[in-house]
C-alpha cells in the first residue's frame, strides 16, 4: 500500500514560536503548573484539544462570505438545518454556540436531584452538566474499555447486561439514557453498530429516550466501516444515518467532527421537548434560527459536516493518530490500545510509577511535555475526575488538518527524551481548585 498522505494542499500558514527550556520553566510556573493557563502563543505544538482547533477548508471560508446574518429566519440556518438532518435525521435541530450549551439545556429540562443518567462514559462537561442538577452520571463502559492494553475493536461499547440490570433497578429514576461516540473519556474508543442498536433496545424497553453524544460521529462511523462485519461497502454517511436512526436525539459539539471553530446543536424528535428547549434557548443562547451563532458560522458548519464524511479525509485522520501511537509504543510508552479516533491517550501512571495517584502522575506528564518540548496535552485522570478516575491518562488530541508528519515526528522525539529521564520526575499538589471542572483553572505546585 502507498503511504497515506494528507488529502489536501496547504494554502495558508500560521507561524508558531519556539521557546527555550528556561523560558518554559518560567512560563509554566507562572501558569501554576496547569497547561490550561498557558498562553497559546507560548505553545509550540498544541494538543490540548481537537475541539474548535481544526483548520477550515477553502470551501468553508468561501461559505462564510455568503452568511445571512438575519436575526430570524436566516437562510444560513436552513442550510445548516438541512445538513444536520441529512446525516442525523432528527426532526428538530436547535443550534447552540457549542456542545456544552446543548447539554446544559437538555439536563436543565430533564434532570433534578435524585435522578441519574447512564452512559458508556460521560466526558467532563457532560458529567458536570448532569451533576450540576443534582443528578448522578453513571458510567457503564464494558470491562475491555477499562483495560488500556485490551485490543478489543470496540472498547467504547456500553456493557449491555449491566445497562439492563441498572435500568431495571432504577426504573423511574432515569429520564433519558446516553451513549458517547467515540468514547472520549475512555480513550477515544469507538462504539459498534451492534452496541448502538442494543443500547437503543434497552432504553426503549425501559421507556426512556436515547440521546447520543455525537461529537466524533464520523470517526466512529469510519471504525464501524473498517472493523465491523457487514459495513465495509457502506459509506460513512450511510453508516452515520443508521447510527442515529436508533436514537431519539443527540447533543453535539460541532467544534469536533463539524470541522468548525465554534458551534453545536441539540437535535430531538420530541415536539414537546423541542418546544421547551427552544424557550430556554431564547433565554440563554439566542433566537431558534441562530442559537448563539453567526450566520457565517452556520454556513461553515454546513460545509464541514459534508467534508468530515469524506473517506480520504477519514482514512488520513485515523492513520495520523495511529502513526503517533505506533511511534510512542516503539519507545516503550504505554498507551490506550488500539489507537483511538482523535487522540492518543498515554498512561501517565505507567511512565511515572513513583508518583502516587494523589500527586497526579498524568498532570506531571503534561508539565514535563511542555518543559521538554513546548507541547501541550491534557490530563484525563484524578485531577479532572477526582476519585471517579479509573486511569491516569494524558490525551494528545490532534487538531484536524493542522499538523504534518514532521510535527508528529517531533512529538515522538520529545517522548524519547521523557522516557530516558522518567525516573527523575516528582508529582504535584493542589494549591487552589474550583468546585466544578477544577482542572480548567486549578493551581498546582511541585511536591
Amino acid at each position: 500500500m502507498p503511504e497515506i498522505i494528507e488529502p489536501f494542499r496547504i494554502k495558508s500558514v500560521e507561524p508558531i514560536r519556539k521557546t527555550d527550556r528556561a523560558e518554559r520553566e518560567r512560563l509554566l510556573a507562572e501558569a501554576h503548573w496547569n497547561a490550561f493557563l498557558l498562553e497559546a502563543d507560548d505553545v509550540l505544538i498544541d494538543l490540548l484539544t481537537d475541539s474548535g482547533t481544526s483548520a477550515m477548508s477553502a470551501q468553508q471560508w468561501g461559505a462564510i462570505m455568503v452568511g445571512d446574518e438575519s436575526y430570524a429566519g436566516s437562510r444560513s440556518f436552513h442550510r445548516f438545518e438541512s445538513a444536520v438532518q441529512k446525516i442525523f435525521g432528527f426532526k428538530h435541530v436547535i443550534p447552540t454556540h457549542q456542545g456544552r450549551a446543548a447539554e446544559k439545556i437538555l439536563c436543565g429540562l430533564m434532570l433534578e436531584s435524585g435522578l441519574a443518567v447512564p452512559n458508556n462514559n460521560h466526558f467532563d462537561t457532560t458529567r458536570a452538566n448532569v451533576e450540576f442538577t443534582g443528578a448522578e452520571a453513571v458510567d457503564l463502559v464494558t470491562e475491555e474499555g477499562k483495560d488500556p492494553d485490551s485490543l478489543h475493536p470496540f472498547k467504547g461499547n456500553i456493557d449491555i447486561e449491566k445497562l439492563k440490570a441498572w435500568l431495571a433497578a432504577n426504573r423511574g429514576n432515569a429520564p433519558f439514557g446516553m451513549l458517547t461516540i467515540t468514547n472520549n473519556a475512555g480513550g477515544g474508543q469507538p462504539v459498534s453498530m451492534k452496541n448502538i442498536r442494543e443500547t437503543s433496545e434497552a432504553y426503549k424497553a425501559a421507556g426512556i429516550p436515547f440521546i447520543i453524544d455525537a461529537c466524533r460521529f464520523a470517526e466512529n462511523a469510519w471504525f464501524i466501516k473498517t472493523r465491523e462485519p457487514g459495513y465495509a461497502n457502506k459509506t460513512p454517511l450511510e453508516i452515520a444515518q443508521e447510527m442515529f436512526s436508533y436514537a431519539d436525539g443527540a447533543t453535539m459539539s460541532l467544534k469536533k467532527d463539524g470541522m468548525g471553530n465554534i458551534g453545536g446543536f441539540l437535535a430531538l424528535n420530541s415536539d414537546e421537548l423541542a418546544e421547551k428547549a427552544r424557550s430556554v434557548l431564547i433565554l440563554t443562547e439566542g433566537f431558534p434560527t441562530y442559537g448563539g451563532l453567526a450566520g457565517r458560522d452556520l454556513e461553515a458548519l454546513a460545509v464541514g459536516l459534508e467534508e468530515v464524511l469524506d473517506e480520504s479525509y477519514l482514512e488520513y485522520r485515523i492513520a495520523s493518530v495511529k502513526y503517533l501511537a505506533d511511534g510512542l509504543q516503539k519507545i516503550g510508552v504505554r498507551i490506550v490500545q488500539p489507537a483511538g479516533g482523535h487522540a492518543v491517550f498515554v498512561d501517565g501512571a505507567h511512565l511515572y510509577p513513583q508518583i502516587p495517584k494523589e500527586q497526579f502522575p498524568a498532570q506531571a506528564l503534561v508539565c514535563q511535555l511542555y518543559l521538554e518540548g513546548g507541547i501541550r496535552g491534557v490530563e484525563i485522570g484524578s485531577l479532572m475526575f477526582g476519585d471517579k478516575s479509573q486511569n491516569e491518562l494524558v490525551r494528545l488530541a490532534l487538531p484536524r488538518r493542522v499538523y504534518t508528519q514532521a510535527h508528529v515526528n517531533y512529538i515522538i522525539e520529545v517522548f524519547e527524551e521523557l522516557w530516558a529521564e522518567r525516573t527523575n520526575v516528582s508529582g504535584l499538589r493542589l494549591t487552589k481548585e474550583a468546585a466544578v471542572l477544577r482542572h480548567f483553572t486549578a493551581h498546582l505546585e511541585p511536591v
